[in-house]
């Protein structure tokens, strides 16, 4: 496994964060206002909906439902802008994390395998004819 220097794993770096944050200035600056429909509202705001989400699966049904809505507000307007920003700084981390350290993700090549120094019956070793077999 080749192993990169600490100049590649800098650049490589630099590469996934300014094409990551030029993607995620791009989306803020195309980014539409999220549009609220005061017809249908937030159904999470409404006491009946609660209610029936209570009753049909309890509190973890309402639980799931907020946290369903606030994923969904992640992806929406500007804040999909933030979203792709703090997932490059991930990968970027993650990377850098994988690629300063080789040694701990490449395979054991270099250990024989197991079952080389386990001791058990051996092999019939070859007989060669002898002079004192007697035939």
């Amino acid at each position: 496994m080749t192993r990169l220097s600490p100049r590649a794993i800098n650049q490589v770096t630099g590469l996934l964060l300014a094409l990551g944050w030029g993607t995620a200035v791009i989306i803020y600056l195309n980014a539409k206002p999220v549009v609220f429909d005061p017809l249908i509202g937030n159904p999470l705001t409404s006491k009946k909906y609660l209610h029936e989400l209570r009753v049909m699966g309890g509190k973890a049904n309402v639980a799931f439902a907020e946290f369903e809505a606030w994923l969904a507000s992640l992806w929406q307007g500007e804040t999909r802008a933030v979203t792709v920003a703090v997932i490059v700084v991930i990968v970027a981390l993650a990377f850098r994390f994988v690629a300063a350290r080789p040694d701990l993700y490449a395979p054991l090549a270099a250990d024989p395998p197991a079952s080389a120094n386990r001791p058990g019956p051996q092999p019939p070793a070859s007989k060669t004819p002898d002079a004192d077999d007697g035939v």
